[in-house]
């Protein structure tokens, strides 16, 4: 037990802990959305002006899973925001209004635009490309993953982590290293437990 609290009094430790407890709790809200959302990606930053003014660039959106095609409500000015992988190129995502659905035998599929853009998009959006729907917005917090993703935003991070490490670790160390040790202080004797000088007295 004596073993357990000096390791929890411990700075170090400390921090650690705290560091763990804060990371644990990102997880659980990321795990958390992503279950609620029924999405790989409940939260994505606008990173261009195609949506403009309906979407800015920085805002970070809301997206809703667990939806289909024909779940969809396509039509110009008041069809569903969505956000699918680009056909040819599945890793680049896209934000933009579905404007027409279609179908085609047993398959349907909607048209998309970006509401800056003069035309329609020149592919066709089906099941396996959709990834939700945009269902809330919150404006300019985006600019913050937008920023973390940014070449100066990795330079920065590192630098704070370099940082942090140093004023949490390293200068502490070197304090203690270079502290002298406190001399031992002795006690003054206390009047009875000073020696005898004379010989014992007989009763």
């Amino acid at each position: 037990m004596g073993k357990l609290k000096r390791i929890f009094s411990n700075e170090y430790m400390k921090s650690i802990i705290f560091l763990a407890i804060v990371l644990g709790g990102i997880a659980v809200f990321w795990f958390g959305i992503k279950a609620y959302l029924q999405t790989e990606y409940p939260l994505l930053a606008v990173a261009s002006g195609s949506m403009v003014p309906t979407l800015q660039i920085g805002d970070l959106i809301v997206v809703q899973g667990g939806l289909e095609v024909a779940d969809l409500n396509a039509a110009y000015e008041t069809g569903d925001i969505i956000v699918f992988r680009k056909p040819g190129n599945p890793d680049e995502l896209i934000v933009h209004r579905a404007v027409e659905a279609h179908s085609t035998g047993d398959d349907t599929y909607v048209l998309t635009r970006g509401d800056h853009n003069s035309g329609v998009d020149p592919w066709r959006i089906y099941d396996s490309h959709l990834v939700g729907k945009v269902v809330s917005s919150l404006p300019l917090v985006g600019h913050i993953p937008l920023f973390v993703h940014s070449p100066q935003g990795m330079v920065l991070i590192v630098i704070l982590i370099a940082v942090l490490v140093v004023l949490e670790f390293v200068i502490p160390s070197a304090r203690n290293e270079t502290e002298p040790e406190p001399e031992p202080v002795e006690e003054p004797l206390r009047e009875e437990d000073e020696p005898a000088t004379g010989s014992p007295t007989e009763s």
